[in-house]
């Protein structure tokens, strides 16, 4: 660890401090910010690390040339389908009767029986009628809003909602307006002066700063008492969260009431990519609406392949997932007993926000 002496100049700025530059060249840096990155580089090395092999709870890592082995604590890999066998072997086996790569855009070059396979499984799954595929999650959470919303609308999220979202507002041009964090009353508000426009309420399953879930429970009668849908982002919930592994909306009972479903395959799937399921005649518009599906390349083959194993893997039985509950269980329990303080949420996402009893960090 850094001695005292080490933190110095640089502690008294941050990320935010550079984000607008004072360089009259945008391909040059901040001059501000290169000086602060290499003052604090000890901290820099902690983002980044060079990994020395597999993705597994146990592994080595090198930061500034120096081998470490640490306990791994920042994967998605929730069920640990990233190495099954039943995984890796689909996947293997599509890599040497498809190749590697999908070659085109799904719009113009279309999809491998593969794709329209999981998107047909996936539908299923969720009891929906169709299902889009991305290849990057945050792709597909920014492009689904930005399919659906338009210059004049009205994009009401809540105050922890993900990036990917906000950015996703933002580029369709609606009107962004957040609520307070699982709040009613304060969505009730926001729904209340947004009348006479078109809005669209977005939530996400788990959220993954906080590990707490969306109160569905309260913010679905809101929703409905206004008449305006709900987009729910299930990116940290998906096959972890409900009886059968159908996310946060299964676990609350809400599979009718809500418009759009999306969700990532990097978390408990362990791929890579995204997913949105919905009505067909509006995922058939969006098709042509989305700019990250129609002029991206489909994911590739090896990787359809693994997420379909995965899929079936993951739903044949609740076995992984009451093995996930078991370990967030004894983690959360051991972490209280030292001290840690936790939040207030109980999903498998956990933050660590300092010492119970101790002042919060300034």
């Amino acid at each position: 660890m850094p001695g005292s002496s080490v933190m110095g100049r640089e502690a008294e700025h941050s990320l935010a401090d550079f984000y607008f530059s004072d360089s009259d060249d945008p391909l040059r840096p901040p001059e501000g910010f290169v000086q602060w990155a290499e003052a604090g580089s000890w901290a820099m090395s902690m983002y980044e690390p060079h990994m020395l092999g597999a993705v597994a709870p146990r592994m080595a890592i090198e930061r500034a040339g120096e081998r470490s082995d640490v306990i791994n604590l920042s994967s998605y890999n929730y069920l640990g389908l990233a190495t099954h066998p039943e995984v890796v072997e689909a996947a293997q086996e599509a890599l040497r009767t498809y190749g590697t790569g999908a070659c085109g855009s799904p719009l113009l070059s279309g999809l491998s029986d593969l794709h329209r396979g999981l998107e047909q499984e996936l539908a299923a799954f969720l009891g929906q009628e169709d299902c889009i595929l991305f290849n990057s999650g945050f792709a597909g959470g920014m492009g689904t809003l930005a399919g659906v919303l338009r210059k004049g609308d009205v994009a009401i999220l809540d105050a922890k909602t993900h990036l990917c979202s906000i950015d996703g507002a933002k580029l369709s041009r609606a009107k962004l307006v957040f609520f307070d964090h699982n709040d009613p009353d304060s969505l009730d508000q926001a729904l209340t002066d947004s009348e006479g426009a078109r809005r669209l309420v977005v939530v996400e399953g788990v959220y993954s700063m906080d590990g707490d879930t969306a109160d569905l429970p309260k913010l679905l009668p809101v929703a409905e008492k206004h008449g305006v849908g709900v987009l729910i982002d299930e990116a940290h919930s998906i096959l972890v969260y409900g009886a059968s592994g159908r996310g946060v909306v299964e676990h609350y009972g809400a599979e009718k009431s809500i418009g759009l479903q999306f969700a990532t395959f990097s978390k408990a799937f362990a791929g890579c990519g995204g997913f949105t399921v919905g009505p067909r005649a509006l995922l058939q518009y969006m098709r042509y609406y989305i700019n990250a599906y129609g002029f991206s390349c489909a994911l590739p083959p090896a990787v359809v392949a693994g997420l379909r194993k995965a899929l079936e893997v993951a739903t044949r039985d609740n076995s992984l997932r009451e093995t996930l509950w078991a370990n967030t269980r004894y983690f959360r329990e051991k972490a209280q007993q030292i001290g840690l303080d936790l939040g207030h949420g109980s999903s498998q996402v956990v933050p660590i926000t300092g010492r119970i009893g101790s002042p919060p960090a300034v």
